[in-house]
């Protein structure tokens, strides 16, 4: 009946090719208005937060774009292995994992413009634009522009834990961790670097969004020894749900010995905030809303296959390249190559 709908959950396929192939089949049964494409990362209300951020405040508007944003840094760390899941991850990798669908719509979040209404329509078609704007990657790019890692054996939370090919029981060219500098080509982020993050094993389980914005053109303090360093928002997802925006203010003192300057967090926590507040997991949220019709929260085809089409096009240069997973210590922030990835830039990555 009309009534019918079915949700799907990722893996929409193993590159852009099987991806239509899946599409194609479930069109034949359903119109796309019933087809709910599941990215359970837009379920967290630290996620449809960024919405409220961006657009329900006036004063991050006219900073948001190339003239007032440095870089933007997104990373998924996660400190588990392969856990139960060595067949789908062999056959997956980090970047089919993480970047094709939770990394890239929290990039399209963080980049779209203003939807004119909070709707299936309006937010998907914005984030469909920026998808369209990502820069392809040529096999030449590649090297330049993403890292890939494995992790051996090192220590998680002072424990030692076994690397990827021992947890696996043979040797393999898997990546479980990836790092990428992508761009926007428009308006808005022409010449703002994008590095993209993830992997397993790594220092910390984290999930943030850092914006670092362009510093002041100016220092009136330089003479009197006050070191500036540029503001920069952080939106956490897990595991504690937080906005910190990280100010410059002055230590107190007589100021005898020049000006003492130090970062310090505003800090927004939403358990704190909202502590009389239920919160909902996730899955919670996108399942009632596919119950009851709404596919604001949820994956457009169209979205699906621009991913695809943006990751498939790394793992070819990663082919054309002969690239092999550099080898990252369990318990690190991944191979030493993807500090040098924003280093060559003038950028840290924002680790705590």
């Amino acid at each position: 009946g009309d009534t019918v709908r079915v949700g799907l959950e990722k893996p929409l396929g193993y590159d852009l090719p099987s991806s239509r192939e899946i599409n194609d089949t479930v069109a034949r049964a359903f119109p796309e208005n019933r087809i709910f494409r599941i990215d359970h990362y837009l379920g967290k209300e630290t996620v449809q937060n960024i919405l409220a951020l961006r657009f329900g405040n006036s004063f991050f508007e006219p900073v948001w774009n190339a003239r007032g944003i440095d870089n933007i840094q997104i990373t998924i760390a996660e400190t588990v292995g392969l856990e139960d899941r060595a067949g789908y991850y062999e056959g997956a990798g980090a970047l089919r994992d993480m970047v094709t669908n939770h990394i890239l719509q929290l990039l399209a979040l963080i980049a779209m413009e203003p939807p004119a209404l909070f709707d299936k329509d309006d937010v998907r078609d914005e984030k469909a634009k920026v998808f369209r704007s990502l820069r392809q990657m040529k096999p030449e790019d590649v090297p330049a522009c993403t890292v890939t890692g494995q992790y051996f054996e090192g220590a998680v939370g002072g424990k030692i834990v076994k690397g990827y090919d021992d947890e696996l029981g043979y040797d393999s060219d898997v990546e479980t961790f990836v790092a990428i500098k992508a761009h926007v080509d428009n308006w808005r982020w022409q010449g703002v670097p994008f590095y993209l993050r993830t992997g397993k094993r790594m220092a910390k389980r984290q999930s943030e969004i850092a914006i670092q914005f362009k510093p002041v053109p100016h220092s009136m303090f330089a003479g009197r020894g006050g070191l500036l360093q540029p503001n920069t928002l952080v939106i956490r997802l897990q595991p504690d749900e937080t906005i910190e925006l990280l100010v410059m203010a002055k230590e107190p003192g007589l100021d005898r010995d020049g000006v003492r300057l130090r970062e310090v967090p505003l800090k927004l926590s939403l358990d704190s905030e909202f502590s009389g507040s239920r919160r909902r997991i996730a899955y919670e949220r996108l399942l009632l809303d596919l119950i009851e019709g709404d596919q604001t929260l949820f994956v457009r085809r169209d979205e699906v296959e621009a991913q695809w089409r943006w990751t498939d096009a790394i793992r070819a240069g990663w082919a054309a390249n002969g690239t092999k997973p550099k080898h990252y210590p369990a318990g690190t922030w991944g191979p030493s190559a993807a500090i040098a990835l924003t280093e060559r830039d003038g950028v840290t990555w924002q680790d705590d």
